[in-house]
């Protein structure tokens, strides 16, 4: 049936009760120990979603375009209800799945995803591997923000720095106040 939230409320339930279903399959099998499942989505919100309090939504390089919730679960190896602000993002489930399997990346070829399982697996002082991270307008091919630890400094629309552990939501430019910053993320 519909759903009372209209069909984006509906297509959350379906995905829910989906999820549900493998997820009973797996614990069936007896297989949850040796099964990771990942539940993620390769960008933000739609504009019929929520994404408060962060700014912009899907297409956009704003976190509410870039940022999204990623569910890991793993019987024993994956600590239930602990959460994670690191950075990290979808290029990373390859290398990080090919480690888990006890294999190595390629290396004949560029692979811009890290091995993101010391945060997976909550090992003491992990930390995101990546030193930066590049946001690019997918459109137009160029490069709107870069993102490095709390700061992330946008050259386009309007070139700014935002503090994400303060202010998640880009609402204050704080560049004035951190010319050190600007400069390195420059």
């Amino acid at each position: 049936g519909k759903s009372a939230n209209g069909v984006y409320g509906d297509w959350v339930e379906e995905s829910d009760w989906s999820v549900g279903r493998i997820l009973d399959a797996v614990r069936s099998l007896g297989l949850a120990e040796r099964t990771l499942v990942l539940f993620t989505s390769d960008n933000g919100g739609t504009k019929t979603g929520d994404n408060g309090p962060l700014r912009g939504f899907k297409g956009s390089t704003w976190e509410g375009g870039m940022r999204e919730p990623t569910i890991a679960w793993w019987p024993g190896r994956v600590p239930a209800g602990r959460t994670c602000d690191e950075v990290a993002c979808t290029m990373d489930v390859l290398p990080t799945l090919v480690r888990l399997a006890g294999g190595e990346a390629p290396t004949d070829r560029v692979i811009d995803g890290r091995d993101i399982r010391p945060l997976l697996l909550n090992e003491p002082g992990a930390k995101s591997p990546h030193e930066a991270f590049y946001y690019f307008d997918k459109g137009v091919g160029n490069l709107d923000a870069v993102r490095s630890g709390p700061w992330k400094y946008r050259l386009r629309p309007e070139k700014a720095l935002y503090n994400l552990d303060k202010d998640p939501g880009e609402t204050t430019d704080v560049a004035a106040a951190n010319p050190e910053v600007v400069a390195r993320m420059q």
